[in-house]
Order: C-alpha cells, then sequence, then structure tokens
C-alpha cells in the first residue's frame, strides 16, 4: 500500500468522489481519500490522500484555500452558478467600476454566509442539493466565513476576475451572489480555479491522465507527496532509543535535549531512531511532557 498524497488537478466535469474512485483503480487501493469537495464545473488543486496520509483528510480540509473566479453580474440562477436554472437577468449598464470594486472589497474580512442550496451540506441526514432537486427549500443558518483577501484581476462589466483567499467554509458561488445582491442586480459565478490549498499549489498539480501515464511506467511513487511535508512548518524531533517504544504507543514522553527548549503547546513533528516519522506530538509546559496529537506510524 501506498502513503502519502498526490496533489491532483480536478478536470471540469470530475466530481470530487469521481477522482477519488479513479485514483483507486489506477494506484490499485481503497484506502484513499480527498480533502475537500470540489463542484463537478469547477477545476484546480484537490489533495488526495492515499494509505495513513489519509489521517490528514480532516487537517487539510480545515486549511484556507485560495480561488480564481468570475463573477458574472445581473444574472441570478438556482444553483448561484452559469449551470444553474436562471431566476432572474437585470440591467447592469449603470453600474460603474468604482462602484463594484467597492462592493467586492466590502466583503474582506469575516461575514454572514448562508450556505446555498445545491450544496452537500446534511439537514436531517439528507444533502441539501438532494432536496433541492425535490423542489424543497430549507431553512439554513448563516455561517461565519472570513475572506481573507480579494484581488480584482480583471474587470469587464459584466464579468470581473478575481482572486480570492478564503477560510474553510466558504461557498465562492454565495460570494459571488451576495456582491451581486449589494449591487442590486444579482450576481452567479461564471468560472472557479482554486490554485491553492495550503501548501498544495496549482502549479504543481498534476491531471488523472498524468497520474495513469505515470503509474503505466512504474513512476507513480515520484509524485506521492510524503505525509510530513503537510507539517513541514513544525520543528523536528527525533527520539532516542529509550522513547521509542513509548512514541511507537501514543504515550508522552520528554527529552532533557538544551537544544529543542519547546514553548508551552507548540507542536512538532516526531521521528523514532530510524528517522521514520511517526507523529505530530504537542508540548505541555506544565506537565514538561511531549503529549500526542495525531499517530501516523499505523
Amino acid at each position: 500500500m501506498m502513503h502519502g498524497i498526490i496533489n491532483v488537478y480536478k478536470e471540469k466535469g470530475f466530481t470530487s468522489h469521481d477522482v477519488v474512485a479513479k485514483l483507486r483503480g489506477i494506484a490499485g487501493q481503497r484506502k484513499i481519500g480527498h480533502t475537500g469537495t470540489l463542484d463537478p464545473d469547477a477545476e484546480g488543486v484537490l489533495p488526495v490522500c492515499l494509505g495513513r496520509a489519509t489521517k490528514v483528510c480532516d487537517l487539510l480540509t480545515e486549511k484556507d484555500k485560495t480561488y480564481e473566479a468570475v463573477l458574472l453580474l445581473g444574472v441570478t440562477t438556482d444553483t448561484q452558478d452559469i449551470s444553474g436554472e436562471i431566476l432572474e437577468s437585470r440591467d447592469t449598464a449603470g453600474i460603474e467600476e468604482p462602484e463594484v470594486q467597492k462592493a467586492i472589497m466590502s466583503f474582506v474580512g469575516e461575514y454572514e454566509q448562508i450556505p446555498p442550496m445545491y450544496s452537500a451540506l446534511k439537514v436531517n441526514g439528507k444533502k441539501l442539493y438532494e432536496l433541492a432537486r425535490e423542489g424543497k427549500t430549507v431553512e439554513r443558518k448563516p455561517r461565519k466565513v472570513s475572506i481573507h483577501s480579494i484581488r480584482i484581476l480583471e474587470m469587464e462589466l459584466p464579468r470581473i476576475r478575481m482572486e480570492i483567499s478564503c477560510s474553510k467554509g466558504t461557498y465562492i458561488r454565495t460570494l459571488c451572489q451576495d456582491i451581486g445582491e449589494k449591487l442590486g442586480c444579482g450576481g452567479c459565478m461564471e468560472k472557479l480555479l482554486r490554485t491553492r490549498v495550503s501548501s498544495f499549489s496549482l502549479e504543481n498539480s498534476i491531471k488523472l491522465s498524468e497520474i495513469q501515464k505515470l503509474k503505466d511506467q512504474n513512476r507513480l511513487e515520484e509524485i506521492l507527496i510524503p505525509v510530513d511535508e503537510v507539517f513541514a512548518h513544525y520543528r523536528k524531533i527525533r527520539v532516542g532509543k529509550e522513547q521509542e517504544a513509548l512514541l511507537h504507543n501514543g504515550n508522552m514522553f520528554y527529552i532533557r535535549d538544551p537544544e529543542i527548549k519547546p514553548k508551552d503547546q507548540e507542536q512538532f513533528r516526531v521521528y523514532d531512531c530510524q528517522d521514520q516519522f511517526v507523529a505530530i506530538y504537542r508540548y505541555d509546559e506544565a506537565k514538561k511532557r511531549f503529549q500526542i496529537v495525531k499517530m501516523f506510524f499505523n
């Protein structure tokens, strides 16, 4: 079984689950998971975890993301993107660029966003998009999301291409609609490209067809990113022989090394005597011990 992460470029027309299913066939193993859903019409970065790396799926889902989106003003759809049924078309002739820019930038920071009906969120055990397809609409509570930055890349009204950096759980479709509503003309998302998830970037992503070619050449390991690279920003610790059993069992341990000088609640990548990545530990100053956060050894 392979253990690691592949930075997949999800192409248009594939669901995130399609990507996982195809990778299961390519890699010949069942233990595979993705790190955050992308709509079928969206493209871009989708890190996929294999083997022991599936333990970081939730951690990567929580990470900030960057998108490149095209907002189309004057059109409102039931799905909040151009693939949906048009509910209303409004004139945008009187809207000027400074007004649009001001409206877009007003969303930078935290704001309350109502999740769209066409989403994978569940209400009473049923996905919202399933209810939407049945013609049902249910109340959704607004959720606080954070828009870290918006950079306008191109503005040719009624279209605006922009780069958006945001927190987990942000719906770019909904952001586009909200901007349109603020301008009084409505709006929807015309295109979406995810360019970054944590440290995984578009430049280093790879399409499924290319992954298949590498598999046919027995070179799949070349694109497999080790699990510990996700935590490269943490300091590294390698335990001695006397602590190795404690580490492998996920027990607390201490290290007498004046060079380390850990801070309270600081997290570390911890390796055994053979320099194998084993786990993420957090230092507890009160107990003067390292405590397990996440085990990756087995």
